[in-house]
Protein backbone atom coordinates (compact mmCIF):
# COMPACT_ATOMS: atom_id res chain seq x y z
CA UNK A 1 0.00 0.00 0.00
CA UNK A 2 1.25 3.52 -0.79
CA UNK A 3 2.88 5.50 2.08
CA UNK A 4 0.22 7.78 3.60
CA UNK A 5 2.55 10.06 4.99
CA UNK A 6 3.90 11.08 1.84
CA UNK A 7 1.59 10.75 -1.29
CA UNK A 8 -1.27 13.04 -2.14
CA UNK A 9 -3.69 9.86 -2.96
CA UNK A 10 -4.13 7.14 -0.34
CA UNK A 11 -6.13 4.18 -0.63
CA UNK A 12 -8.40 3.27 2.48
CA UNK A 13 -11.10 1.46 3.40
CA UNK A 14 -14.46 1.35 5.07
CA UNK A 15 -16.27 -1.79 6.32
CA UNK A 16 -19.73 -2.21 5.14
CA UNK A 17 -23.08 -3.62 7.24
CA UNK A 18 -23.35 -6.86 4.76
CA UNK A 19 -18.88 -7.61 6.00
CA UNK A 20 -17.60 -6.40 2.94
CA UNK A 21 -14.77 -3.64 2.72
CA UNK A 22 -15.12 -0.57 0.45
CA UNK A 23 -12.27 0.80 -1.36
CA UNK A 24 -11.98 4.62 -2.49
CA UNK A 25 -9.35 7.08 -2.82
CA UNK A 26 -8.70 10.01 -0.22
CA UNK A 27 -7.32 12.48 -2.36
CA UNK A 28 -5.69 15.83 -0.97
CA UNK A 29 -4.84 18.35 -3.33
CA UNK A 30 -1.95 21.47 -3.05
CA UNK A 31 -4.95 24.21 -2.33
CA UNK A 32 -5.94 22.14 0.57
CA UNK A 33 -8.70 20.54 -0.78
CA UNK A 34 -10.07 17.03 -0.38
CA UNK A 35 -11.88 14.63 -2.93
CA UNK A 36 -12.66 10.69 -2.51
CA UNK A 37 -12.87 8.80 -5.46
CA UNK A 38 -15.29 5.28 -4.59
CA UNK A 39 -13.66 2.76 -6.66
CA UNK A 40 -16.77 0.05 -6.63
CA UNK A 41 -14.16 -2.22 -5.49
CA UNK A 42 -14.93 -4.49 -2.89
CA UNK A 43 -13.19 -7.12 -0.45
CA UNK A 44 -14.74 -9.99 0.85
CA UNK A 45 -14.87 -12.22 4.27
CA UNK A 46 -12.30 -14.73 3.31
CA UNK A 47 -13.40 -18.02 4.11
CA UNK A 48 -11.87 -19.94 1.20
CA UNK A 49 -8.61 -19.82 -0.88
CA UNK A 50 -10.55 -18.69 -3.93
CA UNK A 51 -12.10 -15.44 -1.94
CA UNK A 52 -8.09 -14.87 -0.66
CA UNK A 53 -6.86 -14.86 -3.98
CA UNK A 54 -10.20 -12.77 -5.52
CA UNK A 55 -9.04 -10.49 -3.27
CA UNK A 56 -5.70 -10.41 -4.00
CA UNK A 57 -6.79 -9.15 -7.29
CA UNK A 58 -8.83 -7.25 -6.07
CA UNK A 59 -6.19 -5.14 -4.34
CA UNK A 60 -3.72 -5.36 -7.27
CA UNK A 61 -6.36 -3.43 -9.57
CA UNK A 62 -7.24 -0.71 -6.19
CA UNK A 63 -3.30 0.09 -6.29
CA UNK A 64 -3.23 0.52 -10.59
CA UNK A 65 -6.14 2.82 -10.56
CA UNK A 66 -4.10 4.41 -7.80
CA UNK A 67 -0.70 4.61 -9.91
CA UNK A 68 -2.79 6.07 -12.56
CA UNK A 69 -4.48 8.74 -10.23
CA UNK A 70 -0.73 9.77 -9.10
CA UNK A 71 0.28 10.12 -12.14
CA UNK A 72 -2.55 12.57 -13.38
CA UNK A 73 -1.85 14.34 -10.30
CA UNK A 74 1.57 14.79 -11.16
CA UNK A 75 0.85 15.26 -15.09
CA UNK A 76 -1.97 18.54 -13.94
CA UNK A 77 -4.95 17.25 -14.21
CA UNK A 78 -5.53 17.72 -10.58
CA UNK A 79 -4.31 20.97 -10.59
CA UNK A 80 -0.40 19.66 -9.69
CA UNK A 81 1.79 21.09 -11.95
CA UNK A 82 5.48 20.74 -12.66
CA UNK A 83 8.33 20.75 -15.13
CA UNK A 84 9.24 17.46 -14.89
CA UNK A 85 7.54 14.88 -12.17
CA UNK A 86 10.91 12.98 -11.33
CA UNK A 87 9.73 12.00 -8.57
CA UNK A 88 6.58 9.96 -9.72
CA UNK A 89 7.32 6.49 -8.41
CA UNK A 90 7.94 3.99 -11.19
CA UNK A 91 6.06 0.79 -10.22
CA UNK A 92 3.00 2.90 -9.75
CA UNK A 93 3.40 4.49 -12.87
CA UNK A 94 4.23 1.08 -14.43
CA UNK A 95 1.46 -0.33 -13.03
CA UNK A 96 -1.27 2.11 -14.53
CA UNK A 97 -0.10 1.61 -18.01
CA UNK A 98 -0.65 -1.99 -17.37
CA UNK A 99 -3.83 -1.70 -16.52
CA UNK A 100 -4.73 0.59 -19.14
CA UNK A 101 -4.40 -2.52 -21.42
CA UNK A 102 -6.83 -4.75 -19.49
CA UNK A 103 -9.73 -5.34 -22.61
CA UNK A 104 -8.39 -2.81 -25.23
CA UNK A 105 -5.47 -5.46 -25.92
CA UNK A 106 -4.94 -9.22 -26.48
CA UNK A 107 -4.84 -11.22 -23.21
CA UNK A 108 -1.47 -12.38 -24.17
CA UNK A 109 -0.12 -9.15 -24.34
CA UNK A 110 -1.60 -7.77 -21.05
CA UNK A 111 -0.25 -11.01 -19.88
CA UNK A 112 3.21 -9.96 -20.85
CA UNK A 113 2.43 -6.76 -19.53
CA UNK A 114 2.17 -8.41 -15.82
CA UNK A 115 5.04 -10.96 -16.41
CA UNK A 116 7.15 -8.29 -17.54
CA UNK A 117 6.19 -6.37 -14.01
CA UNK A 118 7.38 -9.22 -12.00
CA UNK A 119 10.57 -9.62 -13.57
CA UNK A 120 11.12 -5.72 -12.81
CA UNK A 121 10.22 -6.56 -8.94
CA UNK A 122 12.90 -9.06 -8.98
CA UNK A 123 15.36 -6.80 -10.08
CA UNK A 124 14.18 -3.71 -8.32
CA UNK A 125 13.87 -4.80 -4.79
CA UNK A 126 12.77 -1.19 -3.50
CA UNK A 127 9.40 -0.66 -4.51
CA UNK A 128 8.97 3.08 -4.54
CA UNK A 129 11.77 4.13 -6.74
CA UNK A 130 11.60 7.06 -8.68
CA UNK A 131 11.58 8.08 -11.78
CA UNK A 132 14.59 10.14 -11.28
CA UNK A 133 16.56 6.96 -9.58
CA UNK A 134 15.79 5.22 -13.73
CA UNK A 135 19.71 5.96 -15.16
CA UNK A 136 21.15 4.30 -18.55
CA UNK A 137 22.68 2.15 -16.13
CA UNK A 138 19.87 1.54 -14.32
CA UNK A 139 18.32 0.24 -17.52
CA UNK A 140 21.58 -1.69 -18.86
CA UNK A 141 20.97 -3.38 -15.53
CA UNK A 142 17.54 -4.86 -16.00
CA UNK A 143 19.11 -5.71 -19.92
CA UNK A 144 21.71 -7.67 -18.08
CA UNK A 145 19.09 -9.21 -15.65
CA UNK A 146 16.92 -10.89 -18.38
CA UNK A 147 20.42 -11.76 -20.30
CA UNK A 148 21.88 -13.84 -18.43
CA UNK A 149 19.72 -14.44 -14.68
CA UNK A 150 16.01 -13.97 -15.55
CA UNK A 151 14.26 -17.67 -15.39
CA UNK A 152 11.25 -18.43 -17.42
CA UNK A 153 9.95 -19.95 -14.52
CA UNK A 154 10.78 -17.62 -12.20
CA UNK A 155 7.77 -16.73 -10.61
CA UNK A 156 6.73 -20.40 -10.29
CA UNK A 157 6.88 -21.69 -6.62
CA UNK A 158 7.07 -25.34 -7.63
CA UNK A 159 10.77 -26.49 -7.48
CA UNK A 160 12.50 -27.32 -11.16
CA UNK A 161 15.30 -29.88 -11.62
CA UNK A 162 17.01 -27.63 -14.11
CA UNK A 163 17.14 -23.86 -14.27
CA UNK A 164 15.33 -22.25 -17.37
CA UNK A 165 16.85 -19.63 -18.95
CA UNK A 166 14.09 -16.99 -20.80
CA UNK A 167 13.59 -17.94 -24.44
CA UNK A 168 14.99 -14.84 -27.11
CA UNK A 169 11.44 -13.75 -27.23
CA UNK A 170 11.03 -12.85 -23.76
CA UNK A 171 13.40 -11.03 -23.71
CA UNK A 172 12.88 -8.98 -26.62
CA UNK A 173 9.00 -8.70 -25.45
CA UNK A 174 10.24 -7.86 -21.64
CA UNK A 175 12.55 -4.76 -22.57
CA UNK A 176 10.50 -3.45 -25.17
CA UNK A 177 7.79 -3.29 -22.23
CA UNK A 178 10.14 -0.88 -20.35
CA UNK A 179 11.26 0.86 -23.39
CA UNK A 180 7.44 1.15 -24.22
CA UNK A 181 6.76 2.41 -20.51
CA UNK A 182 9.97 5.02 -20.32
CA UNK A 183 9.08 6.37 -23.83
CA UNK A 184 5.60 6.88 -22.72
CA UNK A 185 7.12 8.98 -19.31
CA UNK A 186 9.21 11.10 -21.45
CA UNK A 187 6.10 11.82 -23.99
CA UNK A 188 4.20 12.84 -20.06
CA UNK A 189 7.37 14.92 -18.99
CA UNK A 190 7.82 12.59 -16.19
CA UNK A 191 11.45 12.51 -17.01
CA UNK A 192 13.51 15.20 -19.08
CA UNK A 193 15.45 12.76 -20.48
CA UNK A 194 15.03 9.08 -21.90
CA UNK A 195 17.69 6.37 -20.17
CA UNK A 196 16.33 3.54 -22.59
CA UNK A 197 17.41 5.95 -25.87
CA UNK A 198 20.59 4.53 -27.35
CA UNK A 199 20.20 1.04 -25.31
CA UNK A 200 19.90 -1.78 -27.95
CA UNK A 201 17.03 -4.13 -27.27
CA UNK A 202 17.23 -7.85 -27.98
CA UNK A 203 16.82 -9.67 -31.39
CA UNK A 204 13.57 -12.06 -31.68
CA UNK A 205 13.75 -15.57 -32.48
CA UNK A 206 12.08 -16.78 -36.05
CA UNK A 207 10.26 -19.62 -35.07
CA UNK A 208 9.81 -22.57 -37.11
CA UNK A 209 6.37 -22.83 -39.23
CA UNK A 210 5.20 -26.33 -38.97
CA UNK A 211 2.55 -27.58 -41.55
CA UNK A 212 0.59 -29.81 -43.58
CA UNK A 213 0.66 -30.54 -47.22
CA UNK A 214 -2.28 -30.74 -49.53
CA UNK A 215 -1.69 -34.79 -49.13
CA UNK A 216 -1.47 -34.83 -46.06
CA UNK A 217 -4.47 -33.10 -45.13
CA UNK A 218 -6.06 -35.19 -47.44
CA UNK A 219 -4.93 -38.35 -45.30
CA UNK A 220 -6.44 -36.54 -42.31
CA UNK A 221 -9.91 -36.10 -43.98
CA UNK A 222 -9.85 -40.01 -44.92
CA UNK A 223 -8.41 -40.82 -41.14
CA UNK A 224 -10.38 -40.72 -38.51
CA UNK A 225 -10.36 -39.04 -35.27
CA UNK A 226 -11.21 -40.13 -31.34
CA UNK A 227 -13.02 -36.62 -30.97
CA UNK A 228 -15.23 -36.38 -34.63
CA UNK A 229 -15.18 -32.21 -33.24
CA UNK A 230 -11.81 -31.74 -32.90
CA UNK A 231 -11.47 -33.15 -36.52
CA UNK A 232 -14.07 -30.85 -37.92
CA UNK A 233 -12.41 -27.95 -36.05
CA UNK A 234 -8.87 -28.51 -37.50
CA UNK A 235 -9.89 -29.26 -41.04
CA UNK A 236 -12.22 -25.76 -40.16
CA UNK A 237 -8.73 -23.97 -39.61
CA UNK A 238 -7.15 -25.33 -42.15
CA UNK A 239 -9.50 -24.14 -44.30
CA UNK A 240 -9.96 -20.39 -43.03
CA UNK A 241 -6.95 -19.96 -41.43
CA UNK A 242 -8.73 -18.76 -38.14
CA UNK A 243 -6.48 -19.30 -34.60
CA UNK A 244 -8.17 -22.13 -31.76
CA UNK A 245 -8.98 -18.74 -29.94
CA UNK A 246 -11.51 -17.53 -32.53
CA UNK A 247 -12.70 -20.78 -33.49
CA UNK A 248 -13.87 -22.12 -29.75
CA UNK A 249 -16.10 -18.63 -29.68
CA UNK A 250 -17.50 -18.38 -33.40
CA UNK A 251 -21.24 -18.57 -32.64
CA UNK A 252 -23.97 -19.17 -35.55
CA UNK A 253 -25.07 -15.33 -35.56
CA UNK A 254 -21.40 -14.55 -36.61
CA UNK A 255 -22.34 -16.67 -39.86
CA UNK A 256 -23.93 -14.76 -43.40
CA UNK A 257 -24.81 -16.83 -45.96
CA UNK A 258 -23.84 -14.39 -49.29
CA UNK A 259 -23.76 -16.29 -52.71
CA UNK A 260 -21.81 -19.54 -52.88
CA UNK A 261 -20.00 -18.18 -50.01
CA UNK A 262 -20.35 -17.74 -46.11
CA UNK A 263 -19.23 -14.73 -44.17
CA UNK A 264 -17.93 -14.74 -41.50
CA UNK A 265 -17.89 -11.56 -39.09
CA UNK A 266 -15.98 -11.58 -35.96
CA UNK A 267 -13.64 -9.83 -33.60
CA UNK A 268 -9.71 -11.60 -33.20
CA UNK A 269 -9.43 -11.94 -29.50
CA UNK A 270 -5.69 -11.95 -29.83
CA UNK A 271 -6.29 -8.71 -31.91
CA UNK A 272 -9.49 -7.38 -31.01
CA UNK A 273 -9.89 -6.09 -34.46
CA UNK A 274 -13.19 -6.45 -36.54
CA UNK A 275 -12.49 -9.10 -39.30
CA UNK A 276 -14.74 -10.20 -42.44
CA UNK A 277 -13.91 -13.68 -43.87
CA UNK A 278 -15.08 -15.28 -46.95
CA UNK A 279 -14.84 -19.11 -46.56
CA UNK A 280 -15.78 -21.66 -49.83
CA UNK A 281 -18.35 -24.16 -49.60
CA UNK A 282 -16.12 -26.70 -48.54
CA UNK A 283 -15.45 -24.94 -45.40
CA UNK A 284 -18.99 -24.41 -45.03
CA UNK A 285 -20.04 -27.67 -45.05
CA UNK A 286 -17.73 -28.62 -41.66
CA UNK A 287 -19.97 -25.90 -39.96
CA UNK A 288 -22.68 -28.55 -39.57
CA UNK A 289 -26.42 -27.46 -38.98
CA UNK A 290 -27.23 -24.35 -38.29
CA UNK A 291 -28.50 -23.72 -34.88
CA UNK A 292 -29.72 -20.43 -32.98
CA UNK A 293 -27.24 -17.20 -33.45
CA UNK A 294 -26.39 -17.16 -29.63
CA UNK A 295 -25.10 -20.76 -29.92
CA UNK A 296 -21.70 -21.92 -30.64
CA UNK A 297 -20.62 -23.12 -33.80
CA UNK A 298 -18.17 -25.78 -32.60
CA UNK A 299 -18.68 -27.99 -29.47
CA UNK A 300 -16.60 -29.35 -27.12
CA UNK A 301 -12.79 -28.55 -28.29
CA UNK A 302 -11.38 -29.35 -25.04
CA UNK A 303 -8.44 -28.33 -23.71
CA UNK A 304 -5.42 -27.16 -25.75
CA UNK A 305 -3.13 -29.63 -24.59
CA UNK A 306 -6.16 -32.26 -24.85
CA UNK A 307 -6.91 -31.07 -28.54
CA UNK A 308 -3.16 -31.04 -29.36
CA UNK A 309 -2.81 -34.51 -28.14
CA UNK A 310 -5.98 -35.84 -29.82
CA UNK A 311 -4.01 -34.20 -33.02
CA UNK A 312 -1.17 -36.11 -32.74
CA UNK A 313 -2.68 -39.19 -32.52
CA UNK A 314 -4.81 -38.74 -35.34
CA UNK A 315 -1.74 -37.39 -37.21
CA UNK A 316 -0.13 -40.29 -36.24
CA UNK A 317 -2.60 -43.34 -37.33
CA UNK A 318 -2.69 -40.66 -40.43
CA UNK A 319 1.27 -42.00 -41.05
CA UNK A 320 1.92 -38.41 -40.47
CA UNK A 321 5.06 -38.43 -38.38
CA UNK A 322 5.39 -34.64 -37.65
CA UNK A 323 4.91 -32.16 -34.62
CA UNK A 324 1.48 -30.93 -35.22
CA UNK A 325 -0.76 -28.95 -33.00
CA UNK A 326 -4.09 -27.47 -33.57
CA UNK A 327 -2.44 -23.43 -34.52
CA UNK A 328 -0.55 -25.48 -37.43
CA UNK A 329 -4.01 -25.62 -39.21
CA UNK A 330 -2.93 -21.61 -39.37
CA UNK A 331 0.59 -22.56 -40.87
CA UNK A 332 -1.38 -24.65 -43.55
CA UNK A 333 -4.01 -21.96 -44.90
CA UNK A 334 -1.06 -19.47 -45.09
CA UNK A 335 1.49 -21.92 -47.06
CA UNK A 336 -2.08 -23.71 -49.13
CA UNK A 337 -2.94 -20.02 -50.10
CA UNK A 338 0.94 -19.11 -51.14
CA UNK A 339 1.73 -22.48 -52.85
CA UNK A 340 -1.97 -21.84 -55.45
CA UNK A 341 -0.35 -18.08 -56.06
CA UNK A 342 -1.93 -15.77 -53.78
CA UNK A 343 -0.17 -12.55 -53.60
CA UNK A 344 0.98 -11.84 -49.92
CA UNK A 345 -0.79 -8.91 -49.52
CA UNK A 346 -4.49 -10.94 -49.77
CA UNK A 347 -2.85 -13.69 -47.77
CA UNK A 348 -2.30 -10.80 -45.02
CA UNK A 349 -5.56 -9.94 -44.96
CA UNK A 350 -6.91 -13.23 -45.01
CA UNK A 351 -5.08 -14.28 -42.08
CA UNK A 352 -6.08 -10.64 -40.36
CA UNK A 353 -2.35 -9.72 -39.70
CA UNK A 354 -1.60 -6.31 -39.17
CA UNK A 355 1.77 -6.09 -40.18
CA UNK A 356 2.93 -7.84 -43.85
CA UNK A 357 6.20 -8.64 -42.48
CA UNK A 358 4.63 -11.40 -40.40
CA UNK A 359 3.37 -12.84 -43.18
CA UNK A 360 6.19 -12.66 -45.44
CA UNK A 361 7.40 -15.66 -42.67
CA UNK A 362 5.73 -17.98 -44.72
CA UNK A 363 7.10 -16.56 -47.64
CA UNK A 364 10.14 -17.82 -47.14
CA UNK A 365 8.86 -21.34 -45.94
CA UNK A 366 7.70 -21.79 -49.01
CA UNK A 367 9.61 -20.01 -51.69
CA UNK A 368 9.42 -21.81 -55.22
CA UNK A 369 11.37 -19.55 -56.52
CA UNK A 370 14.69 -20.83 -54.44
CA UNK A 371 13.93 -24.23 -54.80
CA UNK A 372 13.23 -23.62 -59.22
CA UNK A 373 16.65 -21.60 -59.17
CA UNK A 374 18.14 -24.83 -57.23
CA UNK A 375 16.86 -27.07 -59.70
CA UNK A 376 18.54 -25.26 -62.56
CA UNK A 377 21.83 -26.00 -61.48
CA UNK A 378 23.79 -27.91 -64.07
CA UNK A 379 25.29 -31.58 -63.13
CA UNK A 380 28.47 -31.10 -61.87
CA UNK A 381 28.86 -35.55 -62.22
CA UNK A 382 27.76 -35.24 -65.90
CA UNK A 383 29.43 -38.59 -67.98
CA UNK A 384 30.06 -39.93 -64.50
CA UNK A 385 26.74 -39.85 -63.43
CA UNK A 386 25.39 -41.91 -66.58
CA UNK A 387 28.23 -44.70 -66.13
CA UNK A 388 27.58 -45.73 -62.63
CA UNK A 389 23.33 -45.42 -63.44
CA UNK A 390 24.48 -47.86 -66.93
CA UNK A 391 26.27 -50.29 -64.42
CA UNK A 392 23.17 -50.22 -61.84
Amino acid sequence: MTDTNKSPIRLRKRKLLNGNISLYLDIYHKDGKRDYEFLKLYLIPEKTRADKEKNKQTMQLAQSILGKRLVEMQNGDYGFKSQFAEDTLFFDYYRAMTEKRLGKESRGNWGNWLSCLKHLEKYERNKRITFAEITPRWVEGFRTYLDKKAEAFGNDKRVRADRRPLSQNSKQSYFNKLRACLNQAYEDRIIPHNPMRGIDGFSGEEGTRMYLTLEEIRKLVDTQCEFPEIKRAFLFSCLTGLRRSDIVKLTWGEMQKQGDFTRIIFRQKKTGGQEYLDITPQAADLLGERGKPGEYVFGDIRYPSDTNHAIKEWCLRAGIDKHITFHCGRHTFAVLMLDIGTDIYTVSKLLGHRKLSTTQIYAKVLDKNKQAAVARIPDIFGERSQNDENER
